[in-house]
């Protein structure tokens, strides 16, 4: 048990003291970077499904 113990109190002070986080400028600025890379990635992804959609269509089509 008092390894485990261990284990948390040296957990609890390492995010405390010896991580750097990110100030809320540079989160924001991340969060906008994630949600344009997001979007993008949304519109080229439905782009090649329609596009997809679309030949397979008229390959099926071109059989009847």
């Amino acid at each position: 048990m008092d390894k485990l113990s261990k284990y948390f109190r040296d957990t609890v002070e390492e995010m405390r003291y010896k991580v750097t986080w990110p100030s809320f400028e540079e989160l924001q600025k991340s969060a906008g970077l994630v949600l344009i890379g997001s979007l993008v990635f949304a519109i080229v992804v439905g782009l090649m499904d329609v596009t997809f959609e679309s030949l397979l269509k008229a390959f099926y089509n071109s059989f009847r």
